[in-house]
């Protein structure tokens, strides 16, 4: 998209010169060896006009050039317009530091603000997997009684990638597109990959995951699970390594209780507070990015904001983790503060009462008739919360890190505006800023372009040109999806589709950033405009095209004969 960006930034000039250089009857190549229009086209395509050539058929090539060599040299010609297009120093256009909006809002009209916890205030080392992992791993070793071989395997740090799909039944890890397709390449049971050839088979000879199998509103499919929080990572590569390890070993096993296994040792984990007392006995260590947590707060503050917290995490974790961040009187910034919320469940479940916890974390019994500041709350619900605060609609802004659990509800039951915390962004961004990426990136584009317009050469020569093209194309995407993950790519686009993660994030969140901290870099008031990103019939050229012909219909002597 930045390449493409780039020259569209470019293209007024291209386009005057282009327009300069083409001849009288706009062919639009500027005697570049544009495809000729048939005799007797009167350069347009006419309404009750007789039929022209069948769909298909080609016109000619450049007078006394094979139809081969034409190809070539539209190739080449168009190599060297990239090579021109992207001089050096058009990198780094994106900054990893800002803030990116997939709906319009003001700052302006926020009144209160609201936050997660943990990967939202609290930013954590990414030592943190290698520990869950190991944990999780002991516990199916010791509790679960698997074979103690697994405790060869260690945590890998780059294997997975957040927003896979896993199919309990099929033991697949993969990374489906927005529109439920399997990314072929992105497969794999255990450690290795699986072919193309074995995932179309297993799908029943397409690679479509229809509707009924899908994730539903939370993830969770009937037998699709989608991997959402950053938590999840080590889960995953605890996963494949179990599977890796029953099939190098010939180990039969229930896919089902495998999962359920596997699930419940990182439920364990998490749930009995193993986790919290690794961070809170090095905090240093674990927590990153404290300092402008602080600085967020205090500003909002001051320009007399309200602030609350709601997360699934219990005070005493909380409260050290903000002491380090913020300071002893963190408590102090915040209107309200819920603990032990029972997310996503907290967004949809009347019953919960809010029950108040005193200084030290203990529960109190008198019934909550109202939400005090700087007190602490456990559980509850968000229709008491409305009813108790009249903190309704799009004053509010609430950021979190995980799609279902902290923002579908708030943004499609109840009208808040959401803000996603996506720390991926910032390595993603950087790749995208590098040289190697925008290059391959852009001709990546144009060759695409060619190829589409270029099929009407059916010849036996052509088609050997267009198959070598399309492998060529093959080969810059893989390279492409390498740089950001060698196993699975980036979070965001398969080859070329948004993930079905994008999907949800467009969905469920106005903004997205790579942390909270990112808010330092805007005033109070600032309005986030989106980009407007053209719809296909918006954009009918391809780079190239936009480049080097005048805006015209496109190419319009090739299309006449593709109509």
């Amino acid at each position: 998209m930045a390449a493409l960006g780039t020259a569209a930034l470019r293209a007024p000039r291209l386009l005057a010169a282009s327009c300069r250089r083409g001849s009288s009857h706009g062919s639009g190549d500027g005697g570049r060896g544009q495809p000729r229009e048939p005799a007797g086209s009167g350069g347009r395509a006419r309404r009750g006009a007789e039929p022209g050539p069948a769909a298909g058929s080609q016109p000619a090539a450049a007078e006394g050039a094979d139809t081969r060599s034409y190809l070539w040299a539209r190739y080449h010609e168009m190599k060297k317009l990239v090579y021109d297009l992207l001089p050096p120093g058009v990198c780094s256009l994106l900054n990893p530091a800002a803030i990116y909006a997939n709906n319009e809002i003001s700052l302006g009209d926020v009144e209160i603000y609201g936050f997660d916890y943990d990967y939202t205030l609290a930013q954590y080392s990414n030592l943190l997997h290698s520990m869950i992992f190991n944990t999780a791993r002991d516990i199916l070793i010791e509790q679960f009684k698997y074979p103690e071989g697994l405790g060869k395997y260690d945590y890998i740090p780059g294997f997975a990638i957040r927003g896979l799909h896993y199919d309990v039944q099929k033991s697949l890890l993969m990374k489906i597109d927005a529109f439920h397709y399997v990314q072929l390449g992105t497969a794999y049971r255990g450690l290795k990959p699986v072919p193309d050839e074995e995932v179309i088979e297993l799908y029943g000879g397409t690679q479509h995951i229809p509707l009924y199998q899908m994730s539903d509103f939370y993830g969770k499919g009937p037998s699709l699970k989608q991997f959402m929080d950053i938590f999840s990572l080590p889960e995953m590569t605890l996963l494949s390594s179990v599977i890796d390890y029953f099939i190098t070993h010939g180990i039969e096993f229930d896919q089902v209780h495998l999962y359920k296994d596997i699930s419940d040792a990182i439920r364990d984990v998490h749930v009995k507070g193993v986790m919290y007392k690794w961070i809170e006995k090095d905090m240093e260590q674990y927590i990153l990015h404290g300092d402008e947590i602080y600085a967020v707060l205090n500003r909002l503050v001051n320009h007399k904001k309200k602030l609350f917290l709601i997360t699934n995490s219990p005070f005493s974790f909380v409260d050290k983790g903000m002491k380090h961040m913020v300071g002893k009187n963190w408590r102090d910034l915040f209107d309200m503060v819920i603990v032990q919320a029972d997310k996503p469940n907290f967004f949809t479940d009347r019953r919960k009462p809010f029950r108040k916890l005193d200084d030290n974390g203990s529960l109190q019994w008198d019934k909550i008739n109202q939400l005090e500041k700087g007190k602490i709350y456990k559980e509850g619900n968000l229709f008491d919360f409305l009813r108790l605060t009249g903190w309704r609609g799009s004053k509010v802004l609430y950021f979190g890190d995980h799609l279902y659990s902290d923002l579908a509800d708030l943004m499609l039951r109840h009208g808040w505006r959401t803000g996603a915390i996506v720390p991926e962004l910032e390595t993603e961004i950087r790749i995208i800023n590098t040289e190697q990426y925008m290059h391959s990136l852009t001709w990546q584009q144009a060759l695409t372009g060619l190829l589409e317009r270029m099929q009407m050469y059916q010849d036996a020569e052509s088609k050997q040109v267009l198959l070598e093209w399309m492998k060529e194309r093959q080969e810059i995407r893989s390279l492409t999806k390498n740089l950001f993950n060698p196993q699975f790519g980036s979070i965001f686009r398969t080859f070329h589709n948004p993930t079905y993660f994008s999907r949800r994030l467009v969905r469920f969140s106005d903004i997205y950033m790579a942390s909270i901290s990112c808010l330092l870099n805007y005033d109070v008031n600032f309005t986030f405009y989106p980009r407007r990103t053209p719809l296909q019939h918006e954009a009918p050229l391809w780079m190239d095209q936009l480049c080097t012909g005048c805006m015209k219909t496109p190419f319009l002597e090739e299309m006449v004969h593709i109509r």
